[in-house]
């Protein structure tokens, strides 16, 4: 196989499924693992005695946790516990677990930043301490929590490179295409950052 033909019909049409392969991870990933970031986040600190130990325990284990390490358990390991993932599902898991980890960090940090007192004001309005966690305290957590989740998207991104095995031919190719995205990730995060600042 000659030169032109190989890029032509190998790397290009390898490329264009990488790329949405890609895509269809982060868009599946993101979501999810910012919602039970945020599951994880309360629990931490608005749970009981047992749920934050518990919420506790996710957190440390999935971020001390290497992904690579995960991911060979979710996809080589499970079988034999007669568990059979397909390596797209095994993927998405493995990534959810670490995203979501991190992202309660983030946000449970966020939530603490705010100060005690606008939970007793609501409180005092008659609110119950769901409505009041849901209306006052996590929007304010979540706007001071974007440039952490931001920067934990970016890294979802180049998670994804984990899943793939490329040819050497094509690592520095695959490179300029990730940077490429992580850049355009940026610019559009850091828009978001500053959108959403909280003035003061």
């Amino acid at each position: 196989m000659d030169q032109t033909t190989f890029i032509f019909d190998v790397m290009i049409p390898a490329f264009g499924n990488g790329l949405l392969m890609t895509l269809a991870l982060v868009a599946v990933t993101a979501p999810i693992g910012l919602l039970i970031g945020i599951g994880v986040a309360c629990g931490r600190v608005y749970g009981g005695k047992g749920l934050t130990w518990l919420m506790q325990l996710y957190a440390i284990f999935f971020r001390g946790c290497p992904l690579l390490l995960l991911l060979f358990i979710l996809y080589f390991g499970l079988p034999s516990f007669g568990i059979v993932l397909t390596p797209f599902v095994a993927s998405v898991l493995g990534f959810i677990l670490c995203n979501s980890s991190y992202n309660s960090e983030y946000i449970r940090g966020s939530i603490l930043s705010v100060k005690e007192g606008q939970l007793i004001a609501a409180k005092a309005l008659g609110m119950t301490k769901n409505q009041a966690v849901l209306n006052i305290v996590l929007p304010q957590a979540l706007r001071r929590s974007i440039p952490g989740i931001s920067n934990e998207f970016i890294y979802l991104i180049k998670y994804s490179s984990l899943k793939y095995f490329a040819y050497n031919e094509t690592f520095f190719a695959v490179a300029l295409v990730y940077l490429a995205l992580v850049t355009i990730t940026t610019f559009g995060a850091n828009a978001l950052e500053k959108k959403y600042a909280i003035p003061g």
